[in-house]
């Protein structure tokens, strides 16, 4: 058995890469509710994810022209079962939900609601994809589950609940979905993701629009959309993506939860809303859990399996394969290689060369 260094290599760029990505994504609900006030729901979302699809391909587009192509690896025909459900599922569905949810629910209360996404997106890596989420993981999940709680509690209503509320919380379920769906096609290019995903969502949700005859809006609101779309869901996912592929579904689904507290402070400041009792309480809850997710720390005797797979890499304690006939090998390149079976104990996140099963909770 073989030690490596403590600190996980690439957490800390995987956790600024999740927390950006939360950050420019917590921004949309606020905005997007700005463009709802003469932009039908379903319109506004299929021009989001066009917008997102646009920005990236023009992006790639211009790293071709000045030929730098990247070093990414390619989407490979096995990965469309895993990508078609993440379009359907996250794309198309969840913020049709959202924008009809949004239509109904204070922009600041829907914005902390978002991170409920956080939530379901560890429970479907524990249970459905056999994740290791230990009990630091859950001790956070359980404090933005009380403070989202509390959110969606409507005293006026005669039952209690927001009904804009609950289509906010099926969102974010499928959200959760999707970033577990997204994470067996991390090892592939954030680009070209964000491409296919955005151009593929946006023509679906806009091709259904048109079949419904809904109304499309003016020219400025299509480019206001389709700019937020950029910015709001293709940097995002972009970033999320590079997060998965270094921390997990689980962690990079609950650093989310960081996001909607400047969402909702730009919905006080952009809607001029009176802050509800509630946004008070939850937010202290919504800190501690952000507190424990970044205090982390996983580390256990596991063993690596032999694998043959072709990603983004360096050569480090887990890239020290040789190369037949190719160039250019310093720094970070992709290409297929293969990982010998080892045994040895270090600190890790679920990252693409550490998701492997745990025969009890993960000490954390």
């Amino acid at each position: 058995m073989s030690e490596t260094p403590a600190r996980p290599r690439g957490a800390g760029s995987g956790t600024l890469d999740g927390l950006l990505a939360a950050l420019l994504f917590g921004l949309s609900a606020p905005l997007s509710k700005l463009l709802l006030a003469e932009t039908d729901p379903m319109v506004l979302a299929g021009l989001l994810y066009l917008g997102a699809g646009a920005c990236l391909a023009v992006f790639a587009g211009v790293l071709a022209a000045v030929g730098r192509r990247g070093t990414e690896s390619r989407i490979e025909s096995r990965d469309v079962p895993w990508l078609g459900g993440a379009i359907l599922v996250g794309g198309v569905a969840a913020p049709l939900l959202l924008l009809f949810g949004l239509s109904d629910t204070p922009a600041a209360s829907a914005s902390l609601l978002l991170t409920l996404e956080s939530v379901a997106t560890a429970g479907w890596a524990a249970l459905l994809f056999r994740e290791g989420v230990g009990r630091t993981t859950w001790a956070a999940v359980a404090l933005v589950t009380a403070g989202s709680v509390l959110l969606t509690l409507d005293v006026r209503a005669a039952w209690g609940i927001a009904p804009g509320s609950l289509l906010i919380m099926a969102a974010c379920a499928l959200w959760g979905l999707d970033n577990n769906l997204t994470r067996h096609v991390s090892l592939r290019d954030p680009k070209a993701i964000v491409i296919v995903k955005g151009f593929c969502a946006g023509s679906v949700s806009l091709a259904l629009a048109a079949l419904l005859g809904r109304p499309f809006p003016s020219p400025g609101r299509v480019a206001a959309a389709l700019a937020l779309g950029a910015l709001s869901y293709g940097a995002s996912i972009a970033l999320f993506v590079r997060s998965l592929r270094a921390l997990g579904a689980a962690r990079t689904g609950a650093l989310f939860g960081t996001a909607p507290f400047l969402a909702a402070g730009v919905s006080v400041l952009v809607f001029r809303e009176t802050p509800a009792v509630t946004l008070y309480v939850s937010l202290p809850l919504m800190a501690a859990a952000a507190w424990l997710l970044a205090r982390e720390r996983h580390a256990h005797v596991h063993r690596h399996t032999a694998l043959v797979h072709a990603h983004r890499h360096a050569h480090d304690a887990h890239h020290g394969h040789a190369h037949d006939g190719l160039t250019d090998t310093e720094g970070e390149h992709a290409h297929e290689h293969r990982h010998e079976a080892i045994e040895h104990a270090h600190s890790h996140r679920p990252d693409v060369h550490h998701r492997h099963p745990h025969a009890r909770e993960p000490r954390i």
